[in-house]
Formats: structure tokens, C-alpha cells, sequence
């Protein structure tokens, strides 16, 4: 569980703001649920979408997304992780690869979380932000994610990643315009070991 608590570039926790908010965020909260809830909603509803509100500066790192109040998919799952994280609470990045639109390629990768609950184990949660047709939840030990899987070519990519994508990475880190990102997406280009 080591991997899945710690601080590092991209999930930096230990920056002063993130491990603030965390703080914020876990008081008068009575239980882990109540404290993974109020972190998902926090990122879900107050972190604007950037593809949904096209908005700039594209943000890779945590601080970063709670600085500006914007990121894709990808950069609000490390602000998430982040938050968890800074409460002492097991969290892990998950991947979908999905069709990006007509439901038939190209497809990109999505991203979202895994946390670990005390009770369940891993549960997967997916703090996007909600919009027409996508309606994502915590209510476990139920999982409402924001997609599922069901067109040709999509699935779950298995397995809990303590650390970001490369792929994601370089997409995040080599544009600088939300548009740019969103016409070079990342996709899912190698096979590689899970972490279970």
C-alpha cells in the first residue's frame, strides 16, 4: 500500500495548498467514507472539466489543477489521489479506453480512481464532473462511474497504477492549449504489468 500513499511529482500531496484543502476537507468528518465523499464531490463539482468549460491552463500536477480549478480527466484523478492521499487513504489511478465520439474510433484513454476502502477494498470512483448523460457517483459498495465500457474497442484497463500514464504525461506536458489536448489525446499503445 505504500506506493498508493505517496507524494510524488504529479500527485504532489505534500505541496502546502493540497495538504490545506485535504485538511479542510477531512474536518467534522466522522468516518473514511464521509472523507473519500467529500473529496470526490469537492474535485467532481468545484474542479472544472477542461474540455467541458474549454478552459486553459492545461494542468498535469495536483497543485496545479487546485491552483487553477481546471483539468481533464487525467489531471483531476491526480488531484483526487492527491487529496486521499494527504488524508492517509489508499488511492490509485484507473483507466477506461473509450470511444471519443459516434460511439466508434478513434479512442482515447479516460481517467479516474481507485481508493481503498477499509470495508470493500478497492473501489473505483470517477470525479470527471457530471454533465448531460453523465451522472457519476459515490455510493459504494455500488460503482457509478461516469462511462462504461460497451462499444467496439473499449474496456477497463485492468489494474491499480500508483503513478500516471506516460502517455498521459506527454500529452499533458507537451501542449499548452486545451484544443491541443484535445486533438492529441492518449491512447492505450502498450501492454504492460498491473499492479493488483
Amino acid at each position: 500500500m505504500k506506493a498508493f500513499l505517496e507524494s510524488s511529482e504529479y500527485i504532489d500531496w505534500d505541496t502546502p495548498s493540497v495538504k490545506t484543502k485535504a485538511r479542510e476537507l477531512a474536518e467534522g468528518q466522522s468516518s473514511e467514507k464521509n472523507i473519500v465523499k467529500a473529496c470526490f464531490e469537492f474535485v467532481r463539482d468545484e474542479i472544472k472539466h477542461s474540455g467541458d468549460y474549454q478552459l486553459n491552463p492545461v494542468t498535469a500536477k495536483a497543485s496545479e489543477v487546485l491552483e487553477h480549478g481546471t483539468g481533464y480527466c487525467y489531471s483531476k484523478s491526480h488531484l483526487l489521489a492527491a487529496l486521499l492521499r494527504a488524508n492517509g487513504i489508499p488511492a490509485a489511478l484507473c483507466y477506461q479506453r473509450l470511444t471519443i465520439e459516434n460511439d466508434r474510433p478513434p479512442l482515447c484513454l479516460h481517467g479516474l480512481n481507485a481508493v481503498y476502502l477499509t470495508e470493500i477494498g478497492w473501489f473505483r470512483i470517477d470525479a470527471r464532473g457530471n454533465k448531460d448523460r453523465v451522472n457519476a457517483t459515490f455510493d459504494p459498495p455500488r460503482e457509478r462511474l461516469a462511462f462504461a465500457s460497451i462499444h467496439d474497442g473499449e474496456k477497463d484497463i485492468e489494474g491499480y497504477f500508483s503513478e500516471p500514464l506516460d502517455e498521459v504525461i506527454t500529452v499533458l506536458t507537451s501542449y499548452t492549449d486545451v484544443e491541443e489536448v484535445a486533438q492529441n489525446l492518449p491512447d492505450w499503445s502498450t501492454t504492460r504489468a498491473t499492479i493488483q
